[in-house]
């Protein structure tokens, strides 16, 4: 906020400024005139690139700080940034015929990276005596040791046996979508186990969606460093992010702010086209704020910035109670009732509980999911916030079942084969709270009607009574008075729920559309989002409207 650097002095000044002096003379050939780096680039781009080659070790020949990660605003010169750093990467590099890489997510960026580091080479002659490029392999050679830098594609899948002693990586938040990231970073980052001189810095500006995925882990790591609750000396990261104070009053929308995410504003950043993006942005169709918003000022897309969002996404993550458990709920609840959400093969199906509250009589939420293998399949962009939601387990991932032949003479009694994974958990669930005596007589399940035949088969096989406890709940504009009644308890904090990932991505996922004169419906997003279990929420809020009390315990009759 005060304009002030983000990274510490390096820890070796001497090496700082012999690498700086290579880099400041790099010329930028796309900008008019073909200025350095010296002449057109702000104080932060030198403490950064000053960070990076000045926690080098002359003496132990050793790299003290061999993690970095710049997270910055789109158009502040990135990609010229990341050909700067390795072209001077390559100068300084004294192993021969050592491998220096950039691993970009696609082709495009790739290029984005090499082309200015081919102009670098070519608009100086010392360096055209040094370094070769070859422009079909996006390969820069270094004449006399024989290293090269080689700008590499994720894409194109060629990342294996790497054995790369520095390496960049490009947009990091793209990496976040593809399943394969963490296996082909960790293959890209092999070769620095035997190069202790060698470092790798990651680049990237915020995610349009939600962070997930490897981008989100990095993400994690590097602000822990920078706030200090992973003490880790060997990383460093440069990360413009408003303050939380700043994203709770949506103070980043007033253009006088918009130097804290782009340091290089008045230099690769007009001010003045900022502003005016910014209002188209706010006046067009959904979803354009949200990229504006995470591409050009950094700000992290989670559940209240989407334009048509759910009214309860603005209070969700403040009404968590991270002590809530499935067993502290049957502790702390007079009466629950379900709602269950099926859809089709890659969806999820979803479950949720609402417990009434002894006492307090607030409305405590539980939620879990389940689906088959096949949605990491068909949803691979999804795929890794998948993993996470299993790791945090609160997604159940089930293998889809073998072609079943059924014995037309097996026993009755004998176990159901066909039973799935799925089902089997959702009706354990119910079961528990079923056995607490917590459900009511009439009205404890509501069902989406469709899809889900075979949970109402097996509640009925394990005692459920299908005429009174079992309910279906009409969908789309008839779910209006529980989507806005939750809403108004979310925002009242008289309804809580666990603060699971799980339930905060469907609700960002959530967009609500005006159904007639007052009545609303909640769809998904986009194609591949999931809001299955905030689905199966709206159907419970429907019972637990009604007042009901358990069969089991008191009957509550205030409201």
């Amino acid at each position: 906020m005060e304009g002030r650097s983000l990274v510490p002095p390096p820890l070796f000044p001497d090496q700082a400024e012999e690498a700086l002096a290579i880099f400041k003379s790099l010329r930028i050939v796309d900008v008019p005139g073909q200025p350095t780096f010296g002449e057109a680039c702000d104080d932060f781009v030198f403490e950064f690139v000053g960070a990076i080659f000045g926690a080098y070790d002359p003496i132990k020949c050793r790299q003290l700080i061999n993690e970095f990660f710049l997270l910055i605003s789109k158009k502040n010169a990135k990609s010229t940034i990341a050909a700067g750093i390795m072209i001077t990467a390559l100068v300084l590099n004294w192993r021969d015929a050592n491998e220096l890489l950039v691993l970009a997510p696609t082709k495009e960026i790739a290029n984005n990276v090499f082309t200015p580091a081919m102009g670098m080479v070519r608009a100086d002659p010392e360096l055209s005596k040094l370094l070769k490029p070859v422009e079909h392999l996006r390969t820069i050679k270094h004449l006399d040791n024989g290293s090269e830098l080689k700008v590499v594609a994720a894409d194109s899948e060629i990342v294996g046996g790497k054995k790369a002693g520095f390496v960049l990586v490009e947009e990091v938040w793209l990496f976040g979508k593809n399943p394969k990231a963490a296996a082909m970073l960790m293959e890209a980052l092999g070769g620095l186990v035997s190069r202790p001189e060698g470092f790798v810095v990651y680049l990237s500006t915020h995610s349009d969606e939600a962070p997930r995925g490897e981008f989100k882990r990095l993400l994690d790591l590097f602000r822990g460093v920078r706030d200090g609750t992973i003490i880790d000396p060997r990383k460093l990261g440069m990360l413009y992010e408003f303050p939380a104070t700043m994203i709770e009053s949506k103070a980043y929308l007033d253009p006088a702010n918009f130097y804290v995410t782009n340091p290089n504003i008045g230099r690769s950043v007009d001010a003045e086209w900022l502003e005016g993006k910014l209002r188209e942005a706010m006046a067009g169709e959904p979803g354009i704020l949200q990229i504006f918003l995470s591409k050009h000022l950094n700000v992290e897309i989670g559940t209240r910035l989407s334009r048509d969002r759910w009214t309860g996404a603005d209070f969700w993550d403040a009404a968590a109670d991270t002590a809530l458990t499935l067993d502290a709920m049957i502790r702390r609840c007079e009466v629950v009732v379900a709602g269950i959400d099926g859809g089709g093969l890659d969806d999820l199906l979803g479950l949720c509980l609402i417990g009434r509250e002894k006492g307090s009589k607030r409305w405590l939420v539980w939620c879990r999911a389940w689906a088959w293998s096949v949605v990491w399949d068909r949803r691979k962009d999804i795929a890794t916030k998948l993993d996470e939601l299993v790791a945090e387990e609160t997604l159940f991932k089930c293998v889809m079942p073998d072609c079943v032949v059924i014995d037309l003479e097996a026993d009755d009694d004998e176990e159901d084969q066909e039973l799935t994974e799925d089902v089997r958990g959702v009706v354990d669930a119910l079961c528990r709270v079923r056995d607490a005596g917590l459900f009511p007589e009439t009205g404890a399940i509501g069902l989406d009607p469709v899809g889900v035949s075979a949970i109402v088969d097996e509640l009925v096989a394990r005692g459920f009574d299908p005429d009174n406890q079992l309910r279906s709940i009409g969908q789309g504009y008839k779910l209006s008075a529980a989507i806005k009644g939750a809403a108004r308890k979310v925002a009242a904090r008289t309804l809580r729920h666990e603060g699971k990932e799980l339930m905060r991505w469907c609700v960002g996922n959530a967009k609500m559309e005006p159904r007639g004169a007052s009545a609303v419906a909640i769809v998904k997003a986009t194609p591949s989002a999931k809001i299955d279990p905030l689905a199966a929420m709206f159907n419970a809020v429907m019972l637990m409207t009604e007042n009901p009390a358990a069969a089991g315990s008191f009957e509550y009759t205030g409201i």
